[in-house]
């Protein structure tokens, strides 16, 4: 009985840093059964990630939201949108997207095969028909010859587009950064005050308790209480987005929705009432601006946000009393630490 006791008291005792999540070097691409990595089927989804066909008016891609001159992202507070819309999100880098278990900043998708397809149907980003795009496809000799080498038909179908897209995107990885040469024990990867911004990671800015892995993601959400951006809250775009959104998702109130539920309006649990996905932070000097609504443009606003403690009335986050030395020290670690190797894009033709 004493024995029990003194367990009980000794995990009940435990500092809160050793539940904090232990960083790991990069390491091999997780890749689905269902759906083998072939270098044919990433050239295919290559081409389809840039074909403007896939959007409703011909004019732009997945590559328009998802730069690779700009960190697979936009660099726009909100996303780009369909003319005459507008976004109400930020769009989220695909770097190393292959290691996440959800997809989007609300985690309704949790494979790429799923999330290829929303934005081609969404009616304020690519507004496309799947049926349709799927006609736009195979009208094409070219892409019915791709798909017949990669699928062993030239039957051009949404599920079948949606894969090769998946296999493109699990090639956009961020690998050999300076953690991982550190962590695998090159000493030398991180300048000094890097690794003083690394001790800082994963000690006292408790950024572990939420960035650890491969992916330096915890595949959790969070209602942080990021601070609305007023001018989103009035622009009448992004209301009509909202609500149609919260409509698609059956959420009662949606005509009245003045604010971003965040992954609410998947789950309808008021746990997660404005939670929004852990981010990865591989490669954020190319990311900004950031969080879901693209409301802080630089690293320091971040990583004063959290040193503050979070939005006020949240109750995930703490102050963590950073000094301005040690607050620019992490800002270095960020940096520095989180760049991989160069990733070139050699663009396709398009047929």
């Amino acid at each position: 009985m004493k024995r029990i006791l003194w367990i009980f008291f000794s995990v009940l005792f435990l500092p809160v840093y050793t539940f904090a999540g232990h960083l790991e070097p990069f390491k091999n691409i997780p890749v689905p059964e269902q759906n083998p990595q072939t270098a044919a089927k990433v050239e295919l989804g290559k081409k389809l990630f840039f074909d403007r066909r896939l959007s409703g008016d011909g004019t732009t891609n997945c590559g328009t939201c998802h730069d690779p001159e700009m960190g697979y992202s936009d660099g726009l507070e909100i996303s780009l949108h369909y003319p005459t819309t507008r976004n109400w999100r930020n769009s989220p880098t695909l770097y190393n997207v292959a290691f996440h278990k959800y997809q989007f900043h609300d985690g309704r998708a949790a494979t790429l095969e799923d999330q290829a397809l929303f934005p081609m149907m969404s009616a304020f980003e690519l507004n496309q028909n799947l049926d349709y795009v799927e006609e736009e496809i195979r009208a094409v000799p070219e892409y019915v010859a791709a798909f017949t080498e990669v699928f062993g038909d030239g039957d051009t179908t949404k599920e079948r587009i949606a894969m090769a897209i998946a296999a493109f995107e699990r090639t956009i990885v961020s690998r050999d950064a300076p953690l991982d040469k550190y962590l695998a024990g090159d000493q030398s990867a991180l300048s000094a005050e890097a690794e003083k911004g690394y001790a800082l990671f994963i000690g006292k800015g408790k950024c572990t308790e939420c960035h650890f892995g491969v992916n330096l993601i915890d595949d959790r959400f969070h209602a942080l209480n990021v601070p609305e951006n007023p001018e989103h809250l009035t622009d009448p775009r992004i209301a009509a987005t909202r609500r149609f959104v919260a409509k698609v998702y059956h959420f009662e109130e949606y005509r009245t929705l003045a604010d971003d539920p965040g992954r609410y309006l998947i789950t309808k649990d008021m746990k997660d009432w404005k939670a929004f996905k852990t981010p990865t932070i591989r490669e954020i000097t190319k990311t900004a601006p950031y969080m879901h609504n693209g409301i802080f443009a630089t690293l320091d606003e971040v990583i004063e946000f959290f040193n503050a403690g979070g939005g006020s009335g949240n109750t995930v986050l703490k102050p963590l009393q950073l000094t301005p030395e040690e607050k620019g020290q992490l800002k270095v670690f960020l940096e520095e630490g989180l760049v991989g190797a160069p990733l070139t894009m050699t663009y396709p033709k398009i047929p």
